[in-house]
């Protein structure tokens, strides 16, 4: 059987690490979900959603040309509803809500129903993080090694700056 990338396959769970589980989808050909691929929910510990030898279904995430195969058993699944989420208490103001206020400004504090002021992006734009790769599929280590590249750069941009104020501000001394 050829594997394809996006398809659904049923497999058994061969074993468990701390960062993920190994499926064998076919013989001597095995997958591994990461730990955030197993569960619509925050997993801590793998063991409490699935055991070794448990039959899984899993969708192929990419297949590297080095033969490893990236594996998601909660995108195999359908997704879940929306309203198991707690839904939030939007008070819009009432007599019993704030003594007697009704909404609009009292005493210099913003009511419920006021919204901030709109973000210009033009003249504020927000940092761009840019973790693609050429391929489109980028695993997980590759879009941390270029976080991590950009966040240095930053850093050391900002110290640059930071550095040379300091200096400045000694030379007025």
């Amino acid at each position: 059987m050829q594997l394809e990338v996006g398809k659904i396959y049923e497999g058994k769970v061969t074993g468990i690490t701390k960062f993920g589980a190994f499926v064998e989808l076919e013989k001597g050909t095995t997958g591994m979900v990461h730990i955030s691929e197993v569960a619509n929910t925050y997993v801590n510990e793998i063991k409490d959603h699935i055991q070794e030898g448990q039959t899984v279904k899993v969708k192929v995430l990419s297949m590297g040309d080095d033969g490893k195969i990236s594996l998601s058993i909660k995108k195999a699944q359908p997704r879940p509803e929306r309203s198991d989420r707690p839904q939030r208490n939007n008070r819009q103001g009432g007599d019993s809500d704030r003594g007697g206020h009704q909404g609009g400004r009292q005493g210099g504090r913003r009511s419920y129903s006021e919204r901030p002021e709109p973000v210009d992006f033009a003249k504020n734009p927000p940092p761009v993080y840019d973790v693609r790769t050429t391929s489109g599929d980028a695993d997980f280590e590759d879009m941390m090694a270029k976080f991590k590249a950009t966040s240095e750069e930053r850093f050391s941009d900002l110290k640059h700056v930071m550095d040379n104020k300091r200096r400045g501000a000694s030379r007025r001394r």
